[in-house]
């Protein structure tokens, strides 16, 4: 079910009339709510949507617009309710969330739901203590301070790769695993250079993808990233590769070309096929290392405990956030670029996929058991594509 927004925030809602908002059923199934934020969550949780009503639950998912989410969901087709518009400036955003939370409430009030699952999200946490549902928060995000104080305490239960360096208290679980392994783990993901080629693309081409943000998310708020996109550019280019941008914002005149015009569920075979990722995106440069793919990230955001893990620990990550991140970054890509090809990076990511578990197995069996035991931590590694 797609939904739409209004101009003002706090008008009145239509009838709640969908099946989707039946009461719970027996039979033991439950009733689990998800909310989408950000076109990264569709990703996350797509397969746990499949595998929960592939078991018999009722999935509930509601969205807020935010870049691409609606257009993920509805190319995996997940049926959903959008309850919020986007907006700018702190003001804006204050206002929307508070008609976003409104609304859920109501939703959930007649779905009466079991579980409630987010990824830091303050709604899903305010709304399942007035209902009395358990509620489940993902987060990997450390420089998310007010929710950390304020949000996550509020939360049944908090979880986080094991990597981030806070402790929130005695509901935070950490799991061995980054969030993109709930879509980019062996199980989940195999590469296709079809969509590739369909892109104008030949994923044979020495090939680098460069991402930018818009940087007006509230957590991004003071933070930058790099400097001149077009210097970028033309080096990469003098040293041999194919560039093309992927980016949330709107372009420069001169840019434009460079933009690829891709299905957005199919962004992660382009990831693997690179053979480099530079951006401003730590998200996206996660998934390239998973994948195998060199990532180059360039943010003054400090502190982020997957990219440091992936830098020093398995070394599939080089993150730069000085004031020569720069050039520092465009010296190291080159030197990638220029390197022989060979099959270091396909070891470090072989090592990081033998100690780390599937990020949707532990989800769906926290939300279906309210504990996680020991067998989805042993879960046997599924090595290589």
């Amino acid at each position: 079910m797609s939904g739409s927004t209004t101009d003002d925030p706090l008008s009145e809602l239509p009838p709640l009339d969908s099946d989707a908002l039946a009461p719970q059923s027996d039979g033991g199934a439950l009733d689990i709510v998800i909310t989408i934020q950000h076109p990264a969550h569709v990703h996350f949780f797509r397969n746990a949507i499949d595998d929960l009503e592939d078991r018999g639950h009722h999935v509930h998912v509601f969205a807020r617009e935010k870049d691409i989410a609606l257009d993920l969901l509805d190319a995996y087709e997940i049926d959903h309710e959008v309850l919020a518009g986007a907006a700018g400036g702190l003001v804006g955003k204050a206002a929307v969330q508070l008609a976003y939370e409104w609304r859920l409430f109501r939703r959930a009030r007649r779905i009466d739901p079991d579980v409630m699952v987010a990824i830091g999200e303050p709604g899903v946490v305010h709304v399942a203590a007035l209902l009395g549902s358990r509620s489940i928060v993902f987060t990997d995000t450390e420089h998310a301070t007010y929710r950390k104080r304020f949000v996550y305490p509020m939360a049944d239960q908090v979880c986080s790769p094991e990597y981030y360096s806070d402790h929130i208290g005695d509901n935070h679980i950490k799991y061995p695993g980054y969030h993109e392994l709930a879509y980019l783990h062996p199980d989940r993901f195999t590469p296709d250079p079809a969509p590739v080629r369909e892109m104008g693309i030949d994923p044979e081409d020495r090939l680098v993808v460069l991402r930018l943000v818009s940087w007006e998310a509230a957590h991004d708020i003071g933070d930058s990233g790099i400097d001149d996109v077009t210097d970028v550019v033309e080096q990469l280019e003098a040293a041999g590769a194919t560039v093309v941008i992927t980016a949330e914002g709107e372009l420069p005149p001169a840019l434009a070309p460079y933009e690829i015009t891709a299905p957005p569920e199919r962004i992660h075979d382009l990831l693997y096929h690179a053979d480099l990722f530079i951006g401003e995106s730590a998200t996206m440069a996660t998934e390239s290392a998973i994948l195998g793919t060199p990532a180059i990230l360039v943010t003054t955001i400090r502190g982020m405990g997957n990219i440091r893990e992936l830098r020093d620990e398995y070394e599939l990550v080089f993150s730069y956030a000085d004031a020569t991140r720069h050039a520092d970054a465009i010296e190291r890509a080159v030197e990638i670029l220029e390197s022989e090809t060979d099959d270091r990076w396909e070891q470090r990511r072989q090592r990081l996929l033998s100690e780390k578990i599937d990020t949707t197995t532990f989800l769906t069996t926290l939300a279906e058991d309210g504990q996680v035991g020991a067998a989805v931590f042993e879960d046997p590694p599924a090595m290589g594509f």
